[in-house]
């Protein structure tokens, strides 16, 4: 990312926050309320603790409350682990998320539990994939995954699996398996949204053949401090010597990898694969 990349997405950052935090308190209030379902991460967690206590112990304590107090561990972790702005801007989409779910008055757009479920699973994705564009979450569960990720090299993603899991199990058991059926559509969906729209936690391998692999590998690491490796190779037509690098960059630097080694060398062969799996070090950018 360029200086001037950088400086924009600094300048748009707190604007995109409020943008997720208006989206996904809307979609509570008027989609999963509506729909009685219960979403993955601290903000299913919420709803589940508020209808418990509303059903069994007849209390009505505010979405704010619980959500601060469901996301207070997670945010301690991010501060002392992650990234200070990373976690004050997701701190501002937690509170700004709470607090107008609370404020906003409810609304019935449609009563159909399969459309609530679809489309409420896709405004969820849309709001954590904007939060995650800018280098903020929505809470809960992702500051762990992600702390997880980067300090210890563990896959987050079985904990979150679990924790919605445990959601799920409960929900079914005292409020009905049928939301809790429908509520696995809605987090589906909403997951298959992040994966459009955000691709920063992909990879990709590319192998580029080039006259200029110097000025290449140390264009790749500049832009996106990954590595790269030369290999000697030797062309099948004219059985020259030829050169080739190998590197694994994050999906979200793709384009602008490929742009800037074209301006290099307009006549590199490059072939972008998709990365599966990584073993071993693969440096992630540290949150700020």
């Amino acid at each position: 990312m360029t200086i001037k990349e950088q400086k924009r997405k600094q300048y748009l950052r707190p604007f995109v926050v409020v943008i997720a935090a208006i989206i996904m308190s809307l979609n509570i209030k008027i989609m999963v309320r509506n729909g009685g379902l219960y979403p993955g991460g601290a903000n299913g967690l919420t709803i589940l603790t508020q209808a418990i206590l509303e059903k069994f112990f007849h209390m009505e304590v505010s979405y704010t409350l619980i959500n601060i107090f469901w996301n207070s561990l997670p945010v301690y972790i991010g501060f002392k682990y992650i990234g200070k702005n990373f976690t004050f801007f997701s701190l501002l989409m937690i509170l700004l998320n709470s607090v107008m779910v609370d404020m906003i008055p409810k609304y019935t757009l449609t009563s159909d539990i399969l459309l609530i479920s679809v489309f409420g699973g896709m405004l969820n994705g849309l709001a954590i994939a904007l939060c995650l564009k800018v280098d903020a979450t929505t809470g809960g569960t992702d500051f762990i995954s992600i702390f997880l990720s980067e300090k210890y090299g563990i896959d987050g993603f079985n904990m979150v699996l679990i924790l919605n899991a445990f959601i799920l199990i409960t929900a079914g058991i005292l409020f009905g398996w049928d939301k809790a059926l429908y509520s696995i559509i809605y987090q589906y969906v909403s997951t298959q949204t992040i994966h459009l729209l955000y691709r920063s936690y992909s990879q990709v391998t590319l192998i580029i053949i080039s006259d200029k692999v110097n000025e290449i590998s140390d264009m790749i690491h500049a832009v996106t401090q990954h590595g790269a490796t030369i290999i000697n190779a030797e062309g099948a037509y004219h059985y020259d010597d030829r050169k080739m690098i190998y590197s694994v960059i994050n999906e979200s630097s793709e384009k602008a990898i490929i742009g800037n080694i074209l301006a290099i060398d307009p006549h590199a062969f490059i072939n972008c694969l998709r990365t599966k799996e990584i073993r071993g070090h693969f440096n992630q950018i540290p949150k700020d």
